[in-house]
């Protein structure tokens, strides 16, 4: 057993919005990977004479499939939308490798969760760097995946746009293609699920900083030195935006004289 002798903090990290995108996410991908599987594969009773008591069970299956599509969909949206308007831990800079410290993150989180070099966890508030940059990665899947699948839709459509998603297929190389492309898409999904679960509880079990239980109750326990860090660099931040903004008052005020004086 790890124990955790180091002083904690108690921090809020993940908003409301940011839960609910998650928990809808991770409803809506299971069961669109369970009944993508049944709709690649159906089951021997699709064949025989017993599939008449079930009704038109196949037809239910797809519309319910198409209609978990719409809601990710939807959910994306108002995510891409939070990647903007969240806090700093929802923000899509997280989520793109922009900065030294960033790369640096990542090589440090690969030593400890691929390589097993070293025993020592990183510690971060929000998503570590590995993990912001996969799931920035899972963006890029969820949009494909989601443009794929209206592809496939767009023939027996019956809305405004589905004659744009037809011709989008035919200049992917037509429908089979595009099908293959959902269908392999939707094994990255799986992996993916299984990949983020057991590092979730790995980093909950060495961390001890409640990983888990965060995307429930939005906190999460940090060590005083990492946040005492975080305080630090929003002070810095904070200050930084002062400074342009009286920059920008004097510039204005300068602009403004030399105005007057021209008059």
């Amino acid at each position: 057993m790890i124990e955790k002798k180091v002083p904690l903090r108690e921090i809020y990290v993940w908003e409301l919005p940011v839960r609910i995108f998650h928990w809808v996410n991770a409803f809506c991908i299971f069961f669109l990977i369970v009944s993508g599987i049944l709709i690649a594969y159906p089951p021997g009773l699709a064949y025989t004479e017993g599939a008449k008591q079930f009704g038109y069970w196949f037809g239910y299956l797809r519309f319910g499939h198409m209609t978990l599509g719409v809601i990710l969909i939807v959910n994306f949206l108002v995510r891409i939308y939070w990647l903007f308007a969240g806090n700093k831990f929802a923000r899509w800079n997280n989520y793109v490798p922009l900065t030294k410290k960033q790369w640096r993150g990542i090589f440090d989180t690969l030593k400890v969760d691929i390589f097993l070099l070293t025993p020592k966890p990183i510690y971060d508030i929000g998503h570590n760097s590995l993990a912001a940059f996969t799931y920035g990665g899972l963006f890029v899947m969820l949009v494909v995946q989601a443009i794929t699948g209206l592809c496939l839709w767009s023939p027996t459509a019956e809305v405004v746009g589905a004659e744009s998603f037809q011709s989008l297929a035919f200049s992917l190389g037509g429908l089979m293609v595009v099908k293959q492309i959902h269908y392999y898409l939707m094994w990255c999904f799986i992996l993916f699920m299984i990949v983020h679960i057991y590092l979730v509880f790995y980093h909950d079990y060495i961390e001890r900083s409640g990983i888990a239980s965060s995307i429930i109750g939005g906190w999460k326990f940090v060590e005083e030195d990492v946040v005492k860090d975080y305080e630090g660099e929003l002070e810095r931040e904070e200050i930084l935006k002062k400074e342009k903004k009286i920059k920008k008052d004097i510039e204005e005020i300068e602009k403004k004289e030399k105005t007057a004086h021209s008059n």
